[in-house]
């Protein structure tokens, strides 16, 4: 597999006053990045220690979160080359797939309701993220 670098520079952000632990946030971007395309098959991600200094975070907060997305077929790690989004899709039912995406809209309007936004505020937003692909959060 050749090492393609992001055709736009991927960025980790981290927020730490959300309380979700820094390796979900670290998955959750590369899902999500991958949902959006702004990640693609053979794109290759920072080492390990690289993502661990750019972020100040423990190498090993980047090891589980690399580990759990290549154990879900996401990543696939090449020793001495790196760290690659792999061509693999994750293989999921149509039951185990409805029931995820239920989880996390669910978990999202929480948040959101929460933070004082309404259902309508979540989806002018979400219809925004589609009328602009290329937008970075």
């Amino acid at each position: 597999m050749g090492s393609r670098v992001p055709s736009t520079a991927f960025h980790f952000r981290l927020d730490l006053h959300t309380g979700v632990p820094v390796y979900r946030q670290i998955i959750d971007q590369v899902r999500g990045a991958i949902a959006s395309g702004s990640l693609v098959a053979g794109d290759q991600l920072p080492t390990v220690r690289q993502l661990a200094v750019d972020l100040a975070i423990n190498p090993n907060t980047v090891v589980r979160a690399y580990r759990e997305l290549e154990l879900g077929g996401l990543l696939e790690t090449h020793q001495g080359t790196g760290t690659f989004i792999s061509a693999q899709k994750m293989k999921r039912s149509d039951a185990q797939r409805e029931r995820q995406l239920a989880q996390i809209i669910g978990d999202c309007v929480a948040r959101a309701g929460a933070a004082g936004f309404t259902v309508e505020d979540l989806i002018e937003q979400l219809r925004g993220l589609v009328s602009e692909p290329t937008r970075r959060r």
